[in-house]
């Protein structure tokens, strides 16, 4: 009996992956057309000061080999405000993010889970301690007329 009830466990394992892991890893096609034209991609926005034509670097994106964005900074005149980095797991989904101060030291992490057509499901905010902080929960309704 405990060799059908392992057999059980792991098929249900197949069919139902846990969050983060997937047994069928791809992203539909426009998040994959998107990301093609996005490998190897580094993003710089400028700001100007229309009296004094001042150019600062307003924001940088960069993006990965597979066109997943991995690294988003926001800049000030004097500096970076903050900065984010995004890390991917197996099912090409965003596990994990982490926000930077203007110093670069972390001020909040985030991990994900997701529901089975690739929503997210659930929100974990962390501290910089690893402190779990608050979850959030993602709900999916349609306005019916």
């Amino acid at each position: 009996m405990k060799t059908l009830a392992r057999h059980a466990l792991l098929l249900c394992l197949f069919l139902f992956p846990m969050a983060g892991t997937t047994a069928f890893a791809q992203v539909d096609e426009a998040t994959q057309l998107k990301r093609d034209a996005r490998k190897n991609l580094v993003i710089k926005e400028w700001n100007t000061d229309p009296k004094s034509k001042t150019r600062w670097l307003d924001r940088v994106t960069v993006y990965d080999e597979q066109g997943r964005k991995i690294e988003e900074i926001e800049y000030t005149k004097v500096g970076q405000k903050w900065r984010e980095t995004f890390e991917y797991g197996p099912n090409g989904r965003v596990v994990k993010n982490t926000v930077y101060d203007d110093r670069n030291k972390v001020v909040q992490v985030r991990k994900f889970e997701y529901n089975a057509d690739g929503t997210k499901k659930k929100q974990f905010n962390y501290s910089p301690s690893g402190k779990l902080l608050t979850v959030k929960v993602f709900e999916y309704t349609t306005d019916k007329d």
